[in-house]
């Protein structure tokens, strides 16, 4: 039987942890499903990755007014996939802040990805119907910029491509707490069918070069050590460099992309394939690695369509 396309076969409620990391830092995670970050300052709060849905962003918004009646004044959108993004008109923020880069994303595929992701996680995008359009930032910055919330400094930083060309970190340097977005995952699938294969190792060198205490990923359950960290960083890092070698393999030896991804499938999912959204994303994963590796520099976009096309492909 034909494996059920992307996430639609994953109907199952997760189970939320709003973790308290620091007196600032915050972490709310579910099972793999997109974790988002909080940072609570002297006067405001900062919310990174916003969830799906204005409907889905009521939870996380309980959850920080359990803990804090101070207003939320950012968002930061660590890059702009729907999924992430779509959730922050429920916030009511002054800023709405993201990386030049991935504003252009969001003018280039924006409307593209928003049909395409709600196609591929029908759970998460319940009261799809709340969206108001596609979120769009109000401030942007090309390499960096720094926040004060009263005397807590906030560092905001592109320090390479990875995930996607835009990728954004945010950084508590006093209390060296790194909320990382989907450039590291924590015992989930990294999703690269936007993402800059060859360069995302080296991007993570620059987020490890930061010798964070504590990491909040992508997906995951936050790192509370630096031995947590490191697994994470490193784990990440091992998974995409066994994509691209098994991946160019089959490019040298001319196979296609069917051959290719019944290959890479193989060779990983001893390694990787109990990790959340394996499933999921390894069809994206291969195609975008046999496109980097066949002189396609920069991802294609992704359509509704263009996604069955693929999963239909490569399924047996």
């Amino acid at each position: 039987m034909a494996k059920a396309f992307a996430s639609r076969g994953d109907l199952t409620e997760k189970q939320v942890k709003f973790e308290r990391l620091t007196d600032e830092a915050y972490a709310y995670s579910a099972e793999g499903d997109p974790t988002s970050g909080i940072i609570i300052g002297d006067d405001s709060v900062m919310v990174i990755d916003t969830r799906s849905t204005p409907v889905a962003a009521r939870d996380l918004i309980r959850r920080i007014r359990d803990v804090t009646d101070k207003p939320i004044k950012h968002v930061v959108l660590t890059h702009y996939h729907a999924v992430r993004v779509l959730g922050a008109s429920a916030y009511g923020a002054d800023n709405i802040i993201a990386s030049e880069a991935t504003l252009d994303l969001i003018k280039e595929r924006g409307a593209q990805d928003y049909k395409s992701e709600v196609e591929r996680f029908p759970r998460l995008f319940q009261a799809v119907e709340s969206i108001p359009g596609l979120t769009w930032p109000t401030l942007t910055f090309k390499d960096s910029m720094r926040i004060w919330l009263g005397k807590l400094e906030v560092q905001i930083m592109h320090l390479g491509r990875g995930h996607s060309k835009g990728d954004t970190v945010v950084w508590l340097p006093k209390q060296r707490v790194l909320f990382s977005g989907d450039l590291v995952e924590r015992d989930a699938t990294p999703y690269t069918g936007d993402a800059y294969l060859r360069e995302w190792p080296q991007t993570l060198d620059k987020l490890r070069s930061l010798k964070p205490k504590m990491l909040i990923p992508g997906r995951g359950d936050a790192c509370k050590t630096p031995k947590e960290v490191e697994a994470a960083i490193a784990g990440t890092q091992d998974f995409l460099r066994q994509l691209v070698g098994t991946v160019q393999k089959g490019v040298k030896k001319k196979e296609n992309l069917k051959q290719i991804f019944d290959r890479a499938h193989a060779v990983m999912a001893p390694q990787f394939g109990q990790w959340a959204i394996f499933e999921h994303c390894m069809p994206f994963d291969v195609s975008r690695a046999y496109d980097e590796l066949s002189g396609h520099d920069d991802p294609r976009i992704w359509t509704a369509k263009r996604d069955k096309e693929m999963w239909n492909a490569l399924q047996d």
